[in-house]
């Protein structure tokens, strides 16, 4: 495998605006960027496609405005899972002009709704938004979420969970990989092996502890995750992709990681990331 590509989510320095996120990032030596819609100016793709080419940032995980086809309690969003779902699949679409290596979408939680009704109509949902994905060219991946927020984001928390969802439900996805939703789950670095050949993004962070909810998350090397197994794992089982920084710091915790400089975030997360690669016993 080559050396590692790194590229850093806009969620991770959510207050800043897309052209801030392009400078901060090139600036602290990523190599991409997982564009958040929400940040894309209205109107202007043409011109923030041209940004982007102009820092020699590639278009890496994007984030659809619209996450999951289930409403997710933290975010506001349509209720009705037809309009979500049709949501994603514009924002597939509009993706397409950037060339991206994927795009997530979350299934939703099950909410008030019946457990096999909730999953029938996000099984739906996940084959409609696959097609649209297939149509215009952007591979779509589904990530699963920690347990400990699966009444907040999910229904799937494991990686066989994953895979079981998608082929039940006959969308043809990949799966995106998250250190932090994945990394203390059930035979973990043997699911990694086995499965991938399906992810089709690798998020890096760390967990901090105590850890105080799922938007207080520690940079790369500076929690208790052991990723250098986690990354030999992925090497072992053939995985070539890119690693993607993603951090969620509320500014509400005194040490908020976005009270960092945004340059010195990105490449506090880089240094800590590629550290974390080098200790890998394959290295």
């Amino acid at each position: 495998m080559a050396g590692p590509r790194f590229s850093v989510s806009e969620f991770t320095t959510m207050p800043l605006s897309f052209d801030e996120d392009v400078a901060a990032y090139a600036a602290g030596g990523a190599e991409g960027i997982g564009l958040a819609e929400a940040k894309l100016p209205a109107g202007q793709d043409a011109a923030s496609l041209a940004t982007l080419r102009a820092a020699g940032l590639t278009a890496v995980i994007c984030l659809p405005e619209c996450l999951s086809v289930l409403p997710l309690p933290p975010f506001p969003g349509p209720e009705e899972p037809e309009e979500r779902v049709a949501s994603i699949c514009a924002s597939v679409r509009r993706f397409a002009r950037f060339e991206p290596v994927a795009m997530l979408c979350l299934t939703g939680p099950v909410g008030d709704r019946d457990p096999d009704e909730a999953r029938a109509i996000a099984a739906e949902g996940l084959r409609e938004i696959a097609a649209a994905g297939a149509q215009a060219g952007v591979r779509v991946a589904l990530e699963p979420i920690h347990a400990s927020a699966r009444d907040d984001f999910t229904m799937v928390d494991t990686i066989p969970g994953a895979v079981e969802f998608l082929e039940s439900a006959g969308a043809d996805m990949g799966i995106m990989f998250d250190t932090w939703h994945l990394w203390d789950t059930p035979n973990v670095l043997d699911e990694i092996r086995r499965h991938a050949g399906r992810f089709a993004g690798v998020h890096v962070n760390d967990w901090r502890d105590p850890t105080r909810g799922w938007d207080d998350r520690a940079l790369p090397g500076e929690g208790v995750m052991d990723l250098p197994a986690i990354f030999e794992a992925l090497e072992e089982g053939g995985y070539d992709g890119w690693f993607e920084l993603e951090i969620f710091s509320s500014e509400t915790y005194p040490d908020s990681l976005l009270k960092l400089d945004p340059v010195e975030l990105v490449r506090r997360g880089r240094v800590g990331f590629l550290d974390a690669w080098e200790e890998r016993k394959g290295a």
